[in-house]
């Protein structure tokens, strides 16, 4: 019987290890099991073959690119292993402390967690070497260890193919001089640059950042005609020019038109270069069609500092050369106002042309501030009736939102210049063009003026007109204002006649209600009986009123 039992046992544990190779050696066709709950119960119940074992889950792990789970198991390995080292020793009654398997054990597994983030990255690394975040974390784990982190960077550069990176690989080159840099070793650092141009990235925009970290860390050191030399030789024109975009040629080729480099080139032309210098950078800038709104401004600033005005206003209209509406409007804005300043009234039908240029296919959107600034001019320098005809040309061009203010300012720039008299036909146009919630706004004021001016007929008259579009379940101001305006100035016929249009406006406002209604309730297919309400009504002032 006891042999039988061994032979039983001897089938038990070889069939056990073959269900283990099994699954471990075809970790992509056994999804129906947990492979790892299997082998861990082999653990516990065959404790002589936890080797083997523990061998058949890291190559389950491993050939199912779980290689972080290798490491643990591995790790979980070493610390069983310990452990029944030291229950054995302790059963024998032998000394830990002078057990030296014991002691190379455990220093085996410290070094290993201690090289746990190195392995694993190590790992990484070795099924994606392209990948540069991996390095980077790579040269942490090395940190205090200078020779190692010239190793680890060294082999990087020489490793990561730009084409196929993940990631900024221009970041190692920068990190690797920038090394060297805190070490003071600046020779070894421009070396490093010096190579980091020369390799074929896959964007300009990475050689264009190689540039300007070399420049900056020569401006860090102060070597500033170092710096320059060296932006100058970044935007030179290469032999074989190549458009930005034309990714069928190498960066080098096409990094000329960097605008990240060109711009960094001009501000350290107009801080260290001349000014013949600097305007050259400028007009290249130009030349090669990559300059933005803002550099334009900043070229014409920087020539309006040196006193060269006009020379300023044309580095303007060639930047409204370059560009369309939108861009073009803070270019715009800024000769305007900069050409006014300057100028004042004296160079008038200059500046009216150069208005009408900027408005000429002006969006709705920007067109506010260029017809104020255009007003302002024929106010302070032009014609006053130049000034009303742009602020009535602004009313029609602005935004929908933005006309009431439009209007308000037309209004009030009238009152002022021509007297409030003038205002009429503004109010008008503004009471036909606006909304109904800014025409009653309007018709309040309009009346609210005409009844100060004593033509109180007109102001009634306005009143009147506004009440066809105020609901007197909605806007009860417009109505108690009217009350009180026919309380001051009205008589009892006035005011009866004002209690008549309320009724006829409130039915009006109330049939319309019932007619929509009732369409909504016929396309549902529900017939529900409407009981016409009557007006209710109160008395004021010896008449109805609602």
């Amino acid at each position: 019987m006891q042999n039988v039992h061994i032979f039983s046992c001897k089938i038990q544990l070889q069939l056990w290890h073959e269900l283990c190779d099994l699954i471990s050696q075809n970790p992509d066709k056994v999804t129906s099991l947990k492979v790892g709950a299997i082998i861990r119960g082999g653990l516990t119940r065959f404790t002589d073959q936890l080797g083997k074992l523990w061998c058949s889950l890291a190559d389950y792990y491993i050939r199912s690119g779980h290689f972080e789970k290798v490491f643990d198991s591995y790790a979980q390995f070493e610390e069983s292993m310990i452990a029944a080292k030291m229950e054995t020793t302790s059963e024998l009654g032998q000394d830990e402390d002078g057990d030296i398997d014991l002691e190379l054990r455990l220093a085996r597994f410290e070094l290993l967690i201690t090289r746990r983030p190195l392995l694993l990255n190590s790992v990484l690394l070795r099924q994606n070497p392209h990948n540069v975040h991996e390095w980077h974390k790579r040269v942490k784990l090395y940190e205090g260890q200078p020779r190692q982190i010239i190793n680890t960077y060294t082999e990087a550069v020489q490793t990561i193919d730009p084409l196929k990176a993940t990631g900024k690989p221009h970041s190692l080159w920068v990190s690797f001089a920038r090394f060297y840099e805190d070490n003071e070793q600046l020779d070894d650092a421009r070396t490093i640059f010096e190579k980091a141009t020369k390799v074929n990235y896959k964007q300009v925009d990475d050689l264009a950042a190689v540039w300007c970290e070399y420049g900056e860390m020569e401006l860090r050191h102060e070597n500033y005609d170092q710096a320059l030399r060296i932006l100058r030789k970044a935007t030179a024109i290469p032999a074989r020019k190549a458009e930005y975009f034309d990714s069928s040629e190498p960066v080098q080729n096409r990094v000329y038109k960097s605008l990240k480099v060109w711009s960094m080139l001009a501000d350290l032309e107009e801080s260290l270069g001349t000014f013949q210098s600097t305007k050259a950078v400028y007009d290249r800038i130009i030349d090669l069609r990559i300059a933005t709104p803002q550099i334009i401004i900043n070229y014409a600033m920087f020539l309006e500092e040196h006193n060269y005005f006009e020379d300023s206003f044309k580095a303007y209209e060639r930047g409204i050369a370059l560009f369309r509406w939108p861009n073009v409007h803070d270019i715009w804005n800024t000769y305007l106002t900069k050409f006014i300043d300057r100028y004042g009234g004296k160079k008038l039908e200059r500046a009216r042309d150069l208005f009408e240029q900027a408005l000429d296919r002006c969006p709705a959107k920007y067109a506010k501030t260029i017809y104020l600034l255009y007003a302002k001019l024929e106010e302070e320098y032009g014609l006053a009736r130049h000034a009303m005809a742009v602020y009535e040309r602004a009313t029609a061009a602005v935004e929908p939102e933005e006309q009431h203010q439009m209007f308000n300012i037309y209004i009030k720039r009238a009152a002022e210049i021509y007297g409030v008299t003038h205002t009429r036909a503004i109010y008008q146009k503004a009471i036909e063009v606006l909304p109904d919630e800014h025409a009653r706004d309007m018709c309040l004021r309009f009346a609210d003026m005409e009844s100060k001016l004593g033509e109180i007929d007109r102001a009634r008259a306005i009143y009147s007109y506004c009440s066809q579009i105020c609901d007197p379940r909605v806007t009860a101001h417009f109505w108690q204002t009217w009350k009180e305006f026919e309380v001051r100035h009205g008589n009892e016929d006035t005011i009866r006649e004002m209690l008549r249009i309320k009724r006829s406006v409130q039915a009006t406002y109330n049939t319309q209600v019932n007619f929509m209604s009732s369409q909504m309730l016929k396309a549902t297919g529900t017939e529900v009986q409407l009981e016409q309400k009557s007006v209710p009504t109160a008395v004021f002032g010896g008449l109805k009123d609602d």
